[in-house]
């Protein structure tokens, strides 16, 4: 099991960052995908902007942006309306064969 995915399963969401690059690494890596370089890893802020969502009976997902570059799709817990653009907070992640996550928008 990876880093990324022990960090989900105790609701921690971690990425590795370059201090080369000065940038996330998206996949999540033990390397650098553009210079090679070692990273660090660190948590990711729990609050993300919406891209796009949809809904399939009562359930509704989208992908969300994290710190401008890292994009995830979720599962939206709400009833009300919501906006591309608007901001949710990740209220649970796990792992369990795949990476899950659950947003709801910030009120």
């Amino acid at each position: 099991m990876t880093r990324f995915e022990q960090e989900l399963k105790n609701n921690v969401f971690v990425s590795s960052f370059c201090t080369r690059c000065d940038k996330h690494v998206w996949p999540p890596s033990d390397m650098c995908n553009s210079c090679f370089g070692n990273v660090i890893w660190r948590p990711v802020t729990r609050t993300a902007k919406l891209i796009e969502f949809s809904s399939k009976g009562d359930e509704v997902f989208g992908i969300v942006e994290f710190e401008g570059s890292i994009r995830v799709m979720g599962r939206i817990m709400t009833a009300s309306a919501l906006q591309i653009g608007q901001m949710l907070n990740l209220t649970e992640c796990n792992f369990d064969g795949k990476a899950k996550f659950v947003l709801a928008p910030i009120v």
